[in-house]
């Protein structure tokens, strides 16, 4: 138990961070242990809450993939990756589209709205929020995101809402004209195009490592702050490898494109939104 005097310290301490953030707005991908475990899924959603109601504008892009992997299990139907990618065809996009579009997406703002938050659920589909062609013919129905279209998102913000969305686009020809398919769009991809184009002040990735790590092995090598022209001799080093290269290069176009600084935050430790943006160390590495 902590004493009063502690808990003025803490609010205290996070007073500066809330002025910083007030009206700002922030972008969050989430995903990962912290969206299937139900205690840090509460947890996570009571600080999406707090974070609204301290005045900081909360866009909360979401992923899904341990729920489609169960309804494609209950369809039998196996699924399959290539180099860390879904492939998606006709029959999974309709089971992507599905299942995150309604079950999560609105369960999501069912909890969020349980702790007396204001959330809309929306989908990339939703007034053509998000565009994409074809990421490559093998993968099938999978999208690489040309276009942004955030009118809906500013809306929901204007109106005190924290838009939730489902990472699935409207598919495009080579005339940018809309073709009725529907494509299956990576859920950091969207969280940062969407943080570029709406101005976002910060852009948060919550996975299930701590951050980027001197080595690799040893949790206490963790990196803090990142520079975006240190990151490509850290990726000859082997410092960032694998399947953090994707993560870390959706916060470096975020950051080139005006987005003041980018986190990876790991989302198995409760309350990681909170350390990371109202206290002086932070619960990650930052890009900037």
């Amino acid at each position: 138990m902590i004493d009063n005097n502690m808990r003025a310290n803490v609010l205290i301490e996070a007073l500066p961070y809330i002025q910083q953030y007030s009206g700002k707005i922030v972008v969050i991908k989430y995903g990962g242990n912290a969206m299937t475990s139900d205690k840090l899924k509460q947890a996570v959603m009571s600080d999406i809450v707090l974070l609204s109601l301290c005045g900081i504008k909360i866009v909360l892009v979401h992923g899904g993939g341990p729920e489609i992997n169960a309804m494609l299990k209950k369809v039998e139907k196996e699924p399959k990756f290539i180099n860390g990618l879904r492939y998606t065809d006709k029959e999974t996009i309709e089971i992507v589209q599905m299942v995150l579009c309604g079950k999560v997406n609105k369960d999501l703002v069912d909890l969020l709205y349980s702790y007396s938050g204001k959330a809309i659920g929306l989908c990339g589909l939703d007034n053509g929020l998000l565009e994409a062609k074809q990421l490559s013919e093998e993968l099938g129905y999978v999208g690489e995101i040309t276009k942004v279209n955030p009118e809906v998102i500013s809306m929901a913000l204007n109106h005190g809402y924290i838009p939730v969305i489902a990472p699935v686009a409207n598919g495009i020809d080579a005339a940018d004209s809309v073709t009725g398919t529907v494509y299956n769009v990576n859920a950091d991809t969207a969280a940062s195009a969407i943080a570029s184009e709406i101005g976002a002040d910060n852009l948060i990735l919550m996975t299930d490592v701590k951050g980027i790590l001197a080595d690799k092995d040893d949790e206490n090598t963790l990196i803090h702050t990142i520079h975006v022209s240190e990151i490509p001799l850290m990726k000859q080093q082997g410092i960032i490898s694998g399947g953090m290269i994707p993560k870390i290069d959706c916060c470096v176009e975020a950051v080139r494109r005006g987005v003041k600084k980018a986190n990876i935050i790991d989302g198995r430790i409760p309350h990681s939104i909170l350390i990371e943006l109202l206290t002086d160390k932070g619960a990650g590495t930052m890009i900037i």
